[in-house]
């Protein structure tokens, strides 16, 4: 990548946000004494890592919402599949650990299954269920997008549609039968690779890699959006009926960035599960896909670290109300979003955009007298 992807300020960023991630924060929670006024908590921890999941999907929804056009409800879905990946494994690890000592996950003694499911027959290879994170939510996004677009479905159809396919999937989910757990989904995981997951250097290892994945993710983002490849996208989104004219085919691109955006979000929960200790079919509920489109809407779509600002800014927030005020949330999320759409079209950017614009102007006019 050359210096042009982000100029000079923008590698500076992320210079320090790496730094921040692989240096500062490690630091902080692990040598500063927790008696310390700069120790970083484990809570503080596990909530920025959460949180940095989320800004992946907010970063996959930019891309296919502020990129190309596309809103979909249904990213949450995704979200899930590549955290079910992950959980599986962590389930298997387990072992004879769990309260009924048995090789079966305890859900499924607690069932009366005599044994493994077949979607459960590699589960214990960390390799095969990575496998499984990025290609499950990937091909399910493929053969999705290929007749929805096909079909030329647009707007408001398409993200009832992805809403709708999301809602199915939490449904089936739900049932005991599909092996995966039922309404309390997967729980009580003990260690990853051999590793206790509970061991501090455990924790901030995950941490560390959901950092750079977010970072990684970015710079990605940048450039896909800043070759030929983004500027169609975006020509898409603006008038994908010249670009058909042009000579392009619009339904390519918009499948593979489409399929891309849903294996970020696969990753994203992949990631998210050993970290926050649980994955159940809530988090294929409607309210966890248009959350993902809140995010991106309030960091401002179409500019990439809006999104990624977005979720820090509306999950810190909720973080707080929960704690103090937990009955005005969702009036806090719902105000918050009727201001970002009738005054701050653009996000916190767009904020952001204004404020260093009428500075720039009122440097101009001081240098002018």
């Amino acid at each position: 990548m050359t210096n042009s992807l982000l100029g000079a300020k923008g590698w500076a960023a992320v210079m320090a946000a790496t730094v921040t991630v692989v240096v500062l924060v490690p630091i902080l929670n692990l040598l500063v004494p927790a008696d310390s006024a700069f120790h970083l908590s484990d809570y503080a921890v596990s909530l920025i890592g959460k949180i940095m999941c989320y800004a992946i999907c907010a970063l996959a929804m930019d891309l296919i919402w502020g990129y190309t056009g596309i809103l979909s409800l249904g990213h949450g879905l995704f979200f899930a599949l590549g955290g079910y990946a992950m959980g599986m494994y962590l389930m298997r690890q387990i072992g004879r650990d769990g309260n009924y000592k048995s090789d079966l996950p305890d859900f499924m003694v607690f069932l009366d299954w005599k044994e493994l499911p077949w979607a459960w027959t590699f589960s214990d290879s960390f390799l095969f269920q990575m496998a499984l994170v990025v290609l499950v939510p990937g091909l399910l996004a493929l053969v999705f997008g290929f007749f929805a677009f096909r079909s030329r479905i647009k707007g408001v159809y398409f993200s009832i549609i992805t809403q709708a396919m999301t809602f199915a999937a939490m449904l089936l989910f739900f049932r005991n039968e599909t092996g995966f757990g039922g309404n309390n989904g997967f729980t009580d995981f003990k260690r990853i690779l051999d590793i206790p997951l509970a061991q501090p250097s455990t924790r901030m290892t995950l941490f560390v890699l959901t950092g750079l994945t977010l970072i990684g993710f970015y710079l990605l983002a940048r450039w896909i959006v800043g070759s030929k490849y983004g500027r169609v996208l975006q020509a898409i989104r603006d008038a994908e009926t010249r670009v058909m004219f042009t000579g392009y085919d619009p339904i390519a691109y918009k499948l593979s960035i489409w399929t891309f955006s849903a294996v970020m979000c696969g990753v994203a929960g992949a990631l998210y599960v050993p970290q926050v200790g649980i994955i159940n079919p809530g988090e294929m509920s409607a309210a966890a896909s248009i959350e993902i489109a809140i995010w991106t809407a309030v960091g401002g779509r179409g500019t990439l670290i809006g999104p990624i600002l977005g979720a820090f800014f509306v999950n810190g927030a909720k973080s707080w109300f929960t704690q103090v005020f937990p009955e005005f949330w969702l009036y806090f999320l719902g105000a918050l979003f009727i201001a970002v759409t009738l005054f701050l079209p653009r996000g916190i950017v767009g904020l952001f955009d204004k404020f260093s614009s009428a500075a720039a102007k009122g440097d101009k006019k001081e240098k002018r007298a």
